[in-house]
């Protein structure tokens, strides 16, 4: 059932936030990836949603203190925080101690390509792959080996291959919104060891799983200790939308590891003050947050079954159900022939030229035939998209 915006009165996320003309890359960058400006767009991974209260009045405060001064993420409740969080959204006990810190996520995997693996290594992620993860490991000359989500055997045969050393996985999965189960992640695990792989977990969406499923820190699945080579890679700027203030944490399994990035943050990449407004936010966001980010959850997964019955209505064949984290929509159109970057070009044509929406084709991601539509927006706005997408569809397919 949709929820209904009376189960959601504390937090007005019907509202429409004009966001144009604020450097956003989603808004005001349409023409840099679609070629058109003006566009209504349904692109990168961010929310047309305020961040909560919770963090606005946190950076309010902090703001009016006046001072900004360097920062140490280790000062503080930044880390205590964290820690909290992972043992009541996830029942998990993680170390404070085992912390790093980085600007971002895609940092951390670049510092971490750079320390465990050397160029032409093969680098093994699961098909469709997001975007960032290519051009992270192509750009520092390391071989993209990418296998088919939910195809054990092929994993395999990858990471067995001569030169695989590390296993990038996304958890939950993006683009498909995927969420590994416990005995899959200890499958990869298991699967890692074996043939001396290391292992990033890229855990950013993890606070948007869906209900009736269980997001399982990759802490859960791997020992730590000397010699075990792997690194949960986060941040809390997906789920509760402030990516523009930066900011992202993880934890290695090895302290030499561990030690080793710390230090390279700070001295080779001049990277020893963190932004204290992130720091701000994180720290917010985790201690009062969670009421806020529970009804974003339900307000999207309201919106994913609006889709759902416009799909079904408009474009029946092709079965769409709603991912099980997330707010990407991640739809299968080779039902209908567009199965080729030839046919692929020819809806992005009409979704451009025609319904003047941005919706990202499937081909950014190595799996044309698809595409990734972000409902992390209002309600009316998602209707205009997926209304939009069903008219060019149908068009296409005569």
């Amino acid at each position: 059932m949709v929820a209904e915006l009376s189960e959601l009165s504390e937090f007005d996320l019907d509202r429409e936030i004009d966001r144009r003309g604020t450097w956003s890359v989603q808004w005001d960058g349409t023409a840099d990836r679609f070629g058109v400006s003006d566009l209504l767009p349904f692109t990168i991974s961010d929310m047309d949603f305020a961040s909560p209260p919770a963090v606005l009045d946190a950076l309010r405060d902090r703001v009016g203190h006046g001072v900004f001064g360097y920062t140490d993420w280790r000062l503080g409740d930044f880390r205590t925080a964290v820690r909290d969080w992972y043992a009541t959204r996830y029942g998990a006990d993680v170390d404070p101690e085992a912390m790093v810190y980085a600007p971002s996520v895609l940092n951390q995997l670049s510092q971490l390509l750079r320390m465990w693996t050397e160029p032409g290594d093969g680098i093994v992620v699961h098909t469709p792959t997001y975007d960032g993860f290519r051009k992270a490991v192509t750009g520092l000359g390391r071989e993209l080996r990418g296998v088919p989500v939910g195809d054990p055997e092929a994993l395999e045969r990858e990471l067995a291959r001569p030169g695989s050393r590390m296993l990038l996985l996304c958890s939950p999965h993006n683009p498909t919104g995927r969420v590994w189960t416990k005995a899959e992640l200890t499958g990869f695990a298991r699967l890692a060891e074996r043939y001396g792989v290391a292992v990033v977990s890229d855990e950013i969406h993890a606070d948007m799983t869906g209900a009736g499923h269980r997001h399982v820190p990759w802490t859960e699945i791997a020992p730590a200790g000397p010699g075990r080579r792997w690194a949960l890679i986060t941040s809390g700027t997906k789920a509760f939308n402030f990516p523009a203030l930066s900011g992202s944490y993880g934890f290695l399994g090895d302290p030499a590891d561990r030690a080793a990035f710390v230090q390279r943050m700070e001295t080779g990449e001049g990277l020893a003050s963190p932004a204290v407004l992130s720091l701000t936010a994180h720290i917010a966001a985790y201690r009062h947050g969670a009421p806020w980010l529970d009804a974003l959850r339900a307000y999207v997964a309201g919106t994913m079954e609006l889709v759902r019955g416009r799909l079904a209505d408009g474009l029946p064949e092709l079965g769409w159900t709603p991912p099980q984290a997330g707010y990407l929509a991640w739809i299968d159109l080779r039902p209908l022939g567009i199965d080729s970057p030839e046919r692929e070009a020819a809806l992005q044509e009409e979704l451009v030229t025609r319904e003047k929406v941005a919706i990202m084709p499937g081909g950014t991601y190595g799996t044309p035939g698809f595409v990734r539509l972000n409902l992390g927006c209002p309600r009316a706005k998602a209707e205009r998209g997926v209304d939009a997408l069903v008219r060019a569809a149908n068009r296409l397919r005569g």
